[in-house]
C-alpha cells in the first residue's frame, strides 16, 4: 500500500492510500509532525488482523494477565494496602463487611468509629454500579469535570455549549446554567476550574484560552491570548495553578504555554515535544512540578522554577508507551501519575523513577513504526500483547480499555495524595467506563450504557460517584446501588466476567 499527496485546487489537498488491484482511495489525513517514515521491516506487522470496536455491544479480547512485579516490591503497594486497612498489624485483615460492622457495634473500633483504613475498605464494596442521572445533547460530549469542592459539574459539547450542574454529594446532578463558548473551532477540547470554583477555563482550536465567570451577572468570557506562532493552532489540555494565577496549556505546535492572569500576558513558551502536546498536568500541590505528554509517546517533567531560562530542559522523562499520550492524571503528591495512550494501555508511574538507559530512543523507534491512525482505523492486534520497551520504569500497565477516535482520558480515584488512587477509571471507545484496581491491574467494574466512545471520566472529590461524557451526545452519573434494592432501571454495569 502506498501513500500519495493529491492537490485539490481551491479545496486543499488530500493524503490517500492506494491499495493494489484498483481498490478505492481511502482518506488518511496528513501525517503527524515528527512521526518518522515507516520502517520497511514492519511490513509483516501491518498485515495482521486489526482489532477495535464501534459499539457498546462489542467485547474486546481478554488482555494478558497484568504484570505486578514492579508494584509488588514498591512502597506504593504497602501504602495502598494500609489505606485499605490491610497489613497494618498482626493477624488477618478484617475484610468481611458484616463482621466489620459488628465490631463497631461491640465498641471494638477505635473511638467507636471506623479508621481511615476501615472506611477505605468499606468504600471498596460500594464502587459505582448503576446509572443515577443522564442528560442528552444534540452533539458529541467531549468533557465532563467536577469542581474541586464537588459542588459543581461542567460538561462541554460539540455544540459549543458549556453546561453547569449543581452536584449534591455526587448522588444527583441538577442543571444550573449554560453558556455559549467563545472562539470555538470544532469543539471545546478541555475544561478546568479555578481553585475557588468561581471560574471555568476552556480551550479549543484557537490561539486563546477563555475564562468564564460562573457566578457573574452577565455572560463574561475573558480571553487569555497565548500568541502562538502557527496560524492553525489548538490547546488540547489545560491545568490551573494552585492559586489560580498561572494557566498551563499544551499546544498543537509541540510547545507548552504558561499564562499569568495577574499580569495578563503569556510568560513562557517552551518547545517541549516533537509532536502535539495532548496532555498537561500539575504533579504537586504547590504547582512547581509540571507534566506534559505528547504524540511522541513521552511524558516530560518540568521544574517551574527553572523554566525562565533561555533553554529549558525537563527534569525527568517517562518512556515506555509505543504511541502518543492522550491524557495525564497525577495523584497530586508529586510522586505518582497515570498516563493514557493510543497504544491501548494506561501506565502508572513513580516520578522518582525516570526512564532507564535507551528509553527515549526505544520510544522514538516504537512511535515511528506506528502505521495506523487511531482516529478512524482499528488498532493492530499486536498492541494487546506488546512486551515492555527498554527503559520502561512504569509500576503497572493497565489493559482492557480501547483508545480510538479521540483523546480518551483516565483518572485516579480520590482523595489526592497518600492513600488515594486505589482505583483508576478509563473511558473506552466501546462506550464503556472501565474501573481498574490499581494494585492488581485488573478491571473490577465495567459500566456500559453509552452507545458511543467515552471521552472523559471524572470522580466526585468525595468519592463514590463517577461521571462520564460520551460521543453518543450524553453525560451520565454512576453511583452505587444495593442489588437487593428496587432497581432504578435495567442494570448498566457490574463486575467484569
Amino acid at each position: 500500500m502506498q501513500s500519495l499527496w493529491l492537490p485539490m485546487g481551491l479545496c486543499g489537498s488530500l493524503w490517500v492510500s492506494v491499495a493494489p488491484y484498483g481498490s478505492l482511495l481511502t482518506p488518511m489525513g496528513p501525517p503527524h509532525r515528527g512521526r518518522a517514515a515507516r520502517d520497511p521491516s514492519d511490513e509483516e506487522e501491518e498485515e495482521e488482523e486489526p482489532w477495535g470496536w464501534a459499539t457498546a455491544d462489542a467485547t474486546p479480547p481478554a488482555p494478558p494477565p497484568p504484570d505486578t512485579r514492579a508494584l509488588d516490591g514498591h512502597e506504593l503497594k504497602a501504602e495502598l494496602l494500609l489505606a485499605r486497612g490491610k497489613g497494618a498489624g498482626p493477624g488477618p485483615s478484617e475484610e468481611n463487611l458484616t463482621r466489620l460492622l459488628r465490631q463497631r457495634e461491640w465498641g471494638r473500633c477505635r473511638n467507636s468509629s471506623f479508621s481511615y483504613g476501615e472506611r477505605s475498605l468499606l468504600s471498596s464494596h460500594f464502587l459505582p454500579n448503576r446509572e443515577a442521572f443522564a442528560d442528552s445533547y444534540p452533539q458529541k460530549a467531549f468533557c465532563g469535570l467536577f469542581s474541586p469542592d464537588g459542588s459543581l459539574f461542567v460538561s462541554a459539547c460539540q455544540d459549543h455549549t458549556l453546561r453547569f450542574y449543581w452536584s449534591r454529594e455526587g448522588s444527583r446532578l441538577r442543571p444550573f446554567r449554560s453558556c455559549r463558548a467563545r472562539d470555538v473551532g470544532w469543539s471545546v477540547l478541555d475544561v478546568a476550574f479555578s481553585p475557588d470554583g468561581a471560574h471555568c477555563l476552556y480551550c479549543s482550536w484557537a490561539g486563546a484560552v477563555h475564562v468564564y465567570d460562573i457566578y457573574g451577572e452577565g455572560d463574561t468570557h475573558t480571553a487569555l491570548d497565548l500568541r502562538p506562532e502557527e496560524r492553525r493552532f489548538a490547546v488540547f489540555s489545560l491545568a490551573v495553578g494552585p492559586d489560580g494565577r498561572e494557566v498551563l496549556g499544551g499546544g498543537s505546535d509541540g510547545c507548552i504555554y504558561l499564562y499569568d492572569r495577574e499580569v495578563q500576558r503569556r510568560t513562557l513558551r517552551v518547545e517541549a515535544h516533537e509532536d502535539d502536546v495532548n496532555a498537561v498536568a500539575l504533579a504537586d500541590a504547590g504547582g512547581q512540578l509540571l507534566l506534559s505528554g505528547g504524540d511522541d509517546g513521552v511524558t516530560r517533567a518540568w521544574d517551574r522554577r527553572c523554566l525562565g531560562q533561555d533553554r529549558a530542559h525537563p527534569v525527568g522523562l517517562l518512556t515506555g508507551h509505543r504511541d502518543g499520550i492522550t491524557f495525564l492524571h497525577p495523584r497530586g503528591d508529586g510522586r505518582y501519575v497515570v498516563s493514557n495512550s493510543k497504544d491501548q494501555t494506561a501506565k502508572l508511574w513513580d516520578l522518582r523513577r525516570p526512564a532507564g538507559p535507551g528509553g527515549l530512543e526505544a520510544t522514538r523507534r516504537a512511535v515511528a513504526r506506528q502505521s495506523w491512525d487511531y482516529r478512524w482505523q482499528r488498532a493492530p492486534r499486536r498492541a494487546l500483547t506488546s512486551p515492555p520497551l527498554p527503559g520502561d520504569t512504569s509500576l503497572m500497565t493497565f489493559r482492557g480499555h480501547v483508545v480510538l477516535n479521540t483523546l480518551l482520558r483516565c483518572r485516579l480515584a480520590p482523595p489526592p495524595g497518600d492513600g488515594g488512587g486505589q482505583y483508576l477509571s478509563a473511558g473506552c471507545a466501546t462506550g464503556a467506563v472501565i474501573v481498574y484496581d490499581v494494585l492488581t491491574g485488573r478491571p473490577v467494574r465495567r459500566l456500559t450504557n453509552h452507545s458511543g466512545c467515552v471521552r472523559d471520566v471524572s470522580w466526585h472529590p468525595q468519592g463514590g460517584a463517577l461521571a462520564s461524557a460520551s460521543w453518543d451526545g450524553s453525560i451520565r452519573l454512576w453511583t452505587y446501588q444495593d442489588p437487593q434494592e428496587e432497581p432504578m432501571g435495567e442494570p448498566q454495569g457490574g463486575d467484569p466476567p
